[in-house]
């Protein structure tokens, strides 16, 4: 059973408007709450890349 952890940036309680992190073999997993179904996997790096790039986004 994959382990789901709610991003400490998503709203307060149990609503739908959270991102959601796992891990599995080798790879991350990500997902909406609100479409559990879809799910994205990436590597560490790749994680890593797309938060450095939506930063330098936000700075902008």
């Amino acid at each position: 059973m994959t382990q789901w952890q709610k991003s400490s940036f998503s709203g307060p309680g149990d609503g739908n408007e959270c991102l959601e992190l796992a891990r599995a073999e080798g790879t991350l997993l990500l997902r909406e709450s609100d479409d559990p179904e879809r799910i994205l996997a990436v590597t560490r790096q790749g994680l890593a890349g797309l938060l450095r790039r939506l930063r330098v986004g936000r700075a902008g």
